[in-house]
C-alpha cells in the first residue's frame, strides 16, 4: 500500500526539477552562446535568452566550418563520427555475441580460462594500451582511416559479459529442444539467441554508441587529415586558438549539432533501451 503524503510528493518533485535545471542549464548556456554574435560572451556577463544569429551561425557550420582552425565543415565531422560509432556499436555486439555463444554452448579445453583472460581486459582501457595500439594501427597503414578509427575499439569483455549471463539464463530445455528439431548451432544462434536478445542488444546498442561518438583521445592522435575529423576532436581543434580569440559562439553551436544524434539515439530506442536493463526473464 503506497501512502499519501504530499509534503514527500512535493519535495519528491522539488528535487526532480532541481535536479533537471542543474543538468539543462549548462546545455541551456550552450544553446544561448549559439545563437549570439562573436563579441557578446566577452564583455564579462553571460546573455540568458537567444540571440538573432540562430540560422547563420548553424548554417555557416553546417556549410563552411571553421577554417581558421583547420577543420572541415560541421556535416562531413558527423559523418565521420557516425561511421566510427555504428562501426564501434555494431563490431562490438557481433564479436562479443558470438564470443558469449562459444563460451556458453562450445565445449572446448581451457574455455573458462578463455572467458577470465577476455574479462581481466577491463581493466586495460584504450588510454592505458593506446601507445602500442597506435603502433599496431600505424604499422598495418590505417591512419587516417575509418578503419583505425573503429577497429582498435571494436572489442568488448563488458558486452561479452553481459551477453554471456543473458545465455545462461535461457533454458537447457529450449536447446536440446533445438538440438532434436535439428538445428544446427549457427541456426540455433540465428533463430533462438538473437531473437532472445533483442532487448539487451538494444540496450548495449545505445550505450555502444554514445561511447563510440564521444571518443576523443584515439581520433585525436591517429587522424592528421582533416577529412576524417571526428566532432568532439573537432571540437577541441576549433577552441584551441593561436592567434586569437576562439569563436565561442561557432564553437556552441558544433557542441550543440554534436549532441543531436546521441539524443536521437536515446529517445528512438528508449523503450528498448529500459527494457534491456530492467528485464531479468526471458
Amino acid at each position: 500500500m503506497i501512502e499519501n503524503r504530499p509534503g514527500l510528493t512535493f519535495l519528491a518533485h522539488l528535487v526532480l526539477i532541481a535536479g533537471v535545471l542543474i543538468v539543462a542549464l549548462p546545455v541551456w548556456v550552450a544553446f544561448v552562446a549559439s545563437t549570439r554574435g562573436a563579441t557578446d560572451f566577452m564583455s564579462g556577463t553571460i546573455p540568458m535568452w537567444p540571440g538573432p544569429h540562430l540560422i547563420e551561425n548553424y548554417s555557416r557550420m553546417l556549410d563552411t566550418g571553421l577554417s581558421t582552425s583547420g577543420t572541415p565543415p560541421v556535416g562531413l565531422m558527423m559523418f565521420n563520427s557516425l561511421v566510427m560509432a555504428l562501426s564501434i556499436a555494431i563490431g562490438k555486439i557481433a564479436i562479443s555475441m558470438l564470443s558469449a555463444f562459444a563460451i556458453v554452448y562450445f565445449r572446448f579445453p581451457f574455455r573458462g580460462l578463455a572467458f577470465w583472460c577476455i574479462f581481466i581486459t577491463l581493466m586495460l582501457p584504450v588510454e592505458v594500451r593506446i601507445v602500442p595500439s597506435f603502433q599496431v594501427v600505424a604499422g598495418l597503414g590505417l591512419l587516417n582511416s575509418y578503419a583505425g578509427l573503429s577497429l582498435p575499439l571494436i572489442a568488448s569483455a563488458t558486452a561479452t559479459f553481459l551477453f554471456r549471463q543473458v545465455f545462461l539464463t535461457i533454458p537447457d530445455e529450449l536447446t536440446e529442444a533445438a538440438r532434436i528439431d535439428g538445428a544446427g548451432p549457427m541456426k540455433f544462434f540465428r533463430d533462438i539467441l538473437l531473437p532472445l536478445s533483442r532487448t539487451n542488444m538494444a540496450a548495449l546498442f545505445v550505450i555502444l554508441f554514445i561511447y563510440g561518438w564521444n571518443q576523443y583521445l584515439w581520433p585525436l592522435l591517429i587522424t592528421t587529415d582533416a577529412q576524417y575529423y571526428t566532432i568532439v576532436a573537432g571540437i577541441k581543434r576549433m577552441a584551441d586558438v593561436v592567434d586569437g580569440l576562439p569563436q565561442w559562439h561557432l564553437v556552441m553551436a558544433t557542441a550543440i549539432l554534436a549532441m543531436l544524434p546521441p539524443v536521437a539515439v536515446v529517445i528512438g530506442m528508449q523503450r528498448l533501451f529500459v527494457k534491456g536493463l530492467v528485464e531479468t526473464e526471458k
